[in-house]
């Protein structure tokens, strides 16, 4: 997903995938898009998309062991937020199965298969790219939603 907005701020991080780190993953995206001052309730949404997209790469990636998962964000112009997901386990076959609410590969554990649903209901984009045994993309595109002052006149 290419973006033409001027970038204004970034971070990457990486991480191992150990899922004390989901948390870490959403505190420190939380944290760094602050400067935006989004409304909680995107502050939130956008928080539980990276938790989904984490939490597939530390479940489905990384199935019984450990890897690297690589977080991006970026703070584009008009309000924009990039965040790319990254990493280098098992991949996914076939992406478009996988994007279907409900599909599951961890039957087993509860799983509700609702991640990458989640996702594309907090972004405005979502891109999945993925190739078996190289990896897995997510990339989500958010713009934020300009907050008036508090004195209800636009500025």
């Amino acid at each position: 997903m290419k973006t033409k907005e001027r970038i204004l701020n970034r971070m990457t991080l990486r991480f191992p995938s150990l899922s004390e780190n989901e948390r870490f993953a959403r505190l420190a995206v939380s944290g760094f898009i602050s400067s935006l001052d989004p409304a909680l309730d995107e502050l939130s949404e956008i928080k539980t998309a990276v938790s989904e997209a984490v939490t597939n790469c530390i479940v489905h990636a990384y199935r019984d062991t450990v890897g690297e998962i690589r977080l991006e964000v970026r703070l584009l112009e008009g309000c924009r937020i990039y965040i790319s997901v990254k990493d280098s386990g098992c991949g996914i076959s076939d992406v478009k199965q996988a994007r279907q609410p409900l599909f599951t590969t961890a039957p087993d554990e509860e799983r509700a298969g609702l991640g990458f649903a989640i996702m594309e209901s907090f972004s405005d984009k979502l891109r999945v790219s993925s190739k078996p045994a190289r990896g897995t993309t997510v990339t989500m595109l958010r713009t934020l939603r300009t907050r008036k002052p508090a004195d209800g006149k636009d500025s």
